[in-house]
């Protein structure tokens, strides 16, 4: 009986041996390495993002027309009236923010983000074109526009560049930065970084209810050719629109720029979902609000669902 155990182990490796011999002329074959298909800027491929998260969001990254990067300069401080509406308190995600009045008196560290083309087009938070490729930023607090130096802590490189958005709301971050600014502070293809942002003092510090008015001038109108199509309006619902239907509230800006640049941060942080983010507008204040839901149960169980992701819990808003 031993002698049949000892012939059937012996058979056993030999079989092993045989399966993992390699024909002559052939090479031997491992696993197929996973690799991550996306070109970074120097147009080789960008390494896989590591497990915490980082590297580019599906359909974000850099553009095709991008330009070199490396010749883009700082953006310069320079004295500029605060937004009127841009620098009020306001909440996004469920926090209430109250942005500072004045210049040169923050720093801070922590994560910094990078958004792409993803945002490329897309309103700020005080109407600008978010440009990729300009030195800009978004922060929940700092005035806008208002400029400040962002320095990577784990290599030194350090940028200046001009805040005109606000954000980011969510994992905690503290600053998002334009994919230019991101990739001359080196971090674009991990998709974040520790950074300290310090604010630079311009004597910028006009109050926000006072904006500099310009006198009247008469100009003969003229006829141009447009050079680029012109952003519409997002439709706002007001009180009655739609009436009797239950939504989910995500965030609620005094400023409607403000809501729109918040609106289309969320379409991407929560992809197509079945459900419509749209702005509503109630006493005053322009709202996130996803939906339509069936009813208040399907309401509250998709806020459950989607707290984890969004760090806070929406709460159900009957129209």
């Amino acid at each position: 009986m031993m002698q049949i155990k000892l012939l059937l182990i012996l058979l056993a490796a030999l079989a092993m041996t045989a399966c993992s011999t390699t024909k002559p002329g052939e090479k031997e074959q491992s696993a197929a390495p996973i690799v991550d298909a996306i070109a970074g800027p120097s147009g080789k491929s960008a390494s896989a993002p590591p497990a915490t998260g980082g590297g580019y969001l599906p359909g974000d990254g850099p553009g095709t027309d991008a330009p070199n990067l490396d010749n883009i300069p700082d953006a310069v401080p320079k004295a500029e009236p605060l937004h009127r509406y841009a620098n009020r308190p306001y909440t996004a995600l469920g926090k209430t923010y109250t942005p500072l009045q004045t210049t040169g008196n923050y720093k801070e560290r922590g994560i910094a983000s990078w958004y792409g083309k993803k945002f490329n087009g897309q309103r700020t938070s005080i109407g600008e074109t978010y440009d990729m490729y300009g030195m800009t930023a978004a922060h929940p607090t700092l005035p806008i526009p208002s400029y400040a130096r962002v320095t990577n802590v784990a290599n030194g490189k350090s940028v200046i560049v001009r805040i005109n958005d606000r954000g980011p709301f969510l994992h905690e971050r503290i600053m998002d930065l334009s994919y230019a600014a991101a990739y001359k502070l080196g971090f674009v293809n991990t998709g974040s970084a520790e950074v300290e942002v310090e604010s630079i003092a311009t004597g910028a510090n006009a109050p926000v209810t006072n904006p500099v008015e310009t006198a009247a001038v008469n100009i003969e109108p003229i006829t141009v050719a447009p050079i680029a199509p012109v952003a519409t309006a997002i439709p706002v619902d007001t009180v009655g629109s739609s009436k009797g239907k239950i939504f989910l509230q995500l965030g609620a800006f005094k400023s409607a720029q403000g809501a729109e640049s918040f609106l289309a941060k969320m379409n991407a942080e929560l992809g197509d979902n079945g459900k419509e983010l749209k702005l509503y507008e109630k006493n005053g204040l322009t709202r996130v609000h996803l939906g339509p839901y069936a009813n208040e149960s399907e309401a509250r169980d998709a806020a459950s669902k989607l707290a984890s992701k969004l760090g806070f819990k929406p709460f159900v808003s009957l129209h």
